[in-house]
C-alpha cells in the first residue's frame, strides 16, 4: 500500500481520507426506494470519486465569509490576535478580485513519480446553497517540499462562500506526476468488442436491474445495474 506522509503547521488541518457524511453534505440517509429523494451517495461513481482523495479541514474557531460586492472581493472574519509561531496573519488574502488564497503551509510527501492535485471538495457538487469554497486545481510535484498557499475562485457577484470550523474546504488527490498517455481512436476490432459489451448490458438490463428499480420523489427512475456490475467486477478481481 502506498503512503502519503504529511507535515503541517496547524494540527487542526487534519488531513484524512475523504469520507461521505450521511447525514451531512452527502445528503440524508434515505433508502433506494420509491418516494425517496435522490441523494448523491445513491450514485456509485460519485461515491467512489468523492472518497478517492484526502480532505482538508478549516482549522480556525471563527467563520470566514468571502463575498463579491460591486465587483470587489471582501473577506470578513474576526481574525483576532496573530497566533504564536510567526505565520502571516490573516492567513487568507485577496489575489486580485477573481481569486483569493489561504496560507496553508501543508507538506504532503508522495512517492517518486507521483504528485498531489488540489480540487474542490466533493461537497461543492452537492451544495444547494452555493456557499462552498471552490479550490482551484493545481498540480504540486514530488520535489516541491510544501504547499505554501491554496488558491480559491472568488464567488460571483452577491454570493458568499463560507468557511466554518472543522468543515472540509478542499480535496487533494494523488496522481502520476506526468500524464503519459495519448489519445487515439479505437481500431475496428476493439470498437466492435466495446459495442458488443454495451449492447449486452443494455439487453440484459431488466435482469441486472431486477428487484432494484425505484422512482424518486422527483419522478426519476433509478436501478442497480451499475452497482451489480461493479460488485461483480470487484469480486472477480479479488478472486483472480
Amino acid at each position: 500500500m502506498d503512503k502519503v506522509k504529511f507535515r503541517l503547521n496547524d494540527p487542526r488541518l487534519a488531513p484524512r481520507r475523504t469520507k461521505l457524511e450521511i447525514p451531512g453534505w452527502a445528503g440524508k440517509r434515505e433508502p433506494r426506494a420509491d418516494g425517496s429523494r435522490e441523494q448523491v451517495w445513491h450514485c456509485v461513481p460519485f461515491s467512489e470519486g468523492a472518497q478517492y482523495g484526502i480532505e482538508l479541514f478549516y482549522p480556525y474557531d471563527f467563520e470566514l465569509h468571502v463575498t463579491t460586492r460591486d465587483g470587489h472581493l471582501v473577506l470578513e472574519a474576526d481574525w483576532g490576535e496573530p497566533p504564536e509561531g510567526g505565520a502571516e496573519w490573516p492567513p487568507f488574502r485577496k489575489f486580485g478580485d477573481a481569486f483569493y488564497t489561504y496560507q496553508i503551509l501543508l507538506d504532503l510527501k508522495v512517492a517518486k513519480g507521483m504528485a498531489v492535485r488540489t480540487e474542490p471538495h466533493p461537497r461543492f457538487y452537492a451544495d444547494p446553497t452555493d456557499t462552498v469554497p471552490i479550490a482551484v486545481p493545481a498540480l504540486i510535484r514530488n520535489w516541491w517540499p510544501m504547499m505554501f498557499f491554496c488558491v480559491f475562485k472568488a464567488p460571483a457577484e452577491g454570493r458568499t462562500h463560507i468557511f466554518r470550523p472543522n468543515e472540509p474546504f478542499a480535496q487533494i488527490i494523488v496522481i502520476p506526476e506526468e500524464a503519459n498517455f495519448e489519445l487515439e481512436p479505437m481500431g475496428e476490432e476493439e470498437a466492435a468488442e466495446r459495442e458488443l459489451q454495451a449492447r449486452r448490458i443494455y439487453a440484459n438490463r431488466p435482469k441486472l436491474a431486477a428487484g432494484t428499480e425505484w422512482t424518486s420523489s422527483s419522478d426519476t427512475v433509478f436501478d442497480g445495474t451499475y452497482r451489480h456490475l461493479h460488485r461483480a467486477a470487484k469480486d472477480k478481481a479479488r478472486n483472480g
